[in-house]
């Protein structure tokens, strides 16, 4: 069977925020332009797949000028036409109403906006070169032309953020009246920016008011919390997410990307000059075994709202899920819901702590 989800990552930005520790460089015409006859090579070899979700992320895809966005969407599109969801990350500094038109014309279908906070001094602190109202006047466009399958991205637990800066900016995304938020707590990387100048994300025990007051607003604000940092209205939850998240097979392609077909994980490196030179092009390219496996869709599942279906698992790796399972879940079972045809963590806040319990059988 064809794998149906593809992943393209496009590692170019306008300018790299603070934050990020993604595969991602400066943007350059020629390089680009280098990326985009790679990536037509690589998009090649699966010339007879008919993908059900495509992803492009990044780095920021928008970032590249009006003809080479083009054509990358022009790349794809023969890969596109039977599509479920295709979805690009944008950020607004980077788009107009060229892009949008191009967006609509080569169909793309959702997307996905960078806003991360709506406070003028933290976006400053994260290099964030857009403000709230940019991302208000994106939004309005994308839906003048149709596209109203629409995230956004938000970050708490910043540097200095307050409880009422998070309440502000979510305040705000509910007035974009989008489909689908994604909530994202700070993690410092030391080859950052923030990690090289010794930021740190805030206390524990305000991090933990942070999301419990998003988990409560969102609900409230008739979002669903359908999986552990993300959020969604009835039936608008990420296609191509959900995939990864019951453990699907994905393509990835570009430096940086990771892909999953049958028992083979790789990724891409994260080198451009390998990428586009075609020369040590994994960081890495590994085959699990079958415990290996079992542990990551196990974990994977876990995330959701919906759960481990069991009947699933047990066939696909040949084992009695409660029997093989058995302490780990007696350990945990006031964080499980747990039937016959599921089982699902009722707590993922604790979610890592209850993983390392299922971790060997």
């Amino acid at each position: 069977m064809k794998t149906k989800h593809l992943y393209i990552h496009v590692p170019f930005c306008k300018s790299i925020c603070h934050y990020c520790d993604f595969c991602h460089v400066v943007y350059n015409e020629e390089v680009v332009n280098r990326y985009l006859d790679r990536l037509m090579e690589d998009l090649n070899k699966y010339y007879d797949n008919h993908f059900e979700t495509i992803y492009l992320g990044g780095g920021t895809p928008s970032s590249l000028n009006l003809e080479q966005f083009k054509r990358l969407l022009q790349i794809v599109y023969p890969y596109s036409k039977e599509v479920d969801e295709y979805t690009i990350e944008l950020n607004p500094e980077t788009m107009d109403e060229d892009k949008v038109d191009l967006l609509k014309e080569y169909g793309v279908n959702r997307v996905s906006i960078g806003l991360q906070s709506a406070n003028e001094n933290l976006l400053k602190l994260m290099n964030r070169k857009h403000s709230y109202e940019d991302v208000k006047r994106l939004v309005f466009s994308l839906k003048e032309k149709g596209i109203d399958n629409i995230s956004i991205d938000v970050m708490y637990s910043l540097p200095d953020q307050t409880i009422d800066d998070l309440k502000d900016t979510l305040n705000k995304v509910i007035e974009l009246d989008v489909k689908h938020v994604s909530l994202y707590s700070l993690t410092v990387e030391e080859n950052t920016v923030f990690g090289k100048k010794g930021y740190k994300s805030l206390d524990s025990d305000i991090e933990a008011d942070m999301y419990e007051y998003i988990e409560d607003f969102l609900n409230k604000n008739g979002f669903i919390h359908y999986e552990v940092a993300n959020y969604c209205k009835k039936n608008y939850y990420s296609r191509h997410n959900m995939a990864y998240w019951r453990y699907k097979d994905f393509i990835g392609l570009g430096p940086g990307a990771s892909g999953k077909e049958g028992n083979r994980r790789y990724a891409y490196t994260r080198n451009i000059s390998n990428y586009l030179n075609n020369t040590d092009i994994y960081d890495e390219d590994i085959r699990l075994d079958i415990k290996e496996e079992a542990f990551e869709h196990l974990m994977m599942s876990f995330r959701t709202i919906e759960g481990l279906n069991i009947k699933e698992f047990e066939e696909r790796y040949q084992i009695n899920f409660k029997e093989e399972y058995q302490e780990a879940i007696e350990k945990n079972r006031k964080y499980l819901d747990i039937n016959e045809e599921r089982c699902i963590c009722t707590n993922r806040e604790l979610l890592n702590t209850i993983l390392v319990d299922f971790m060997n059988y």
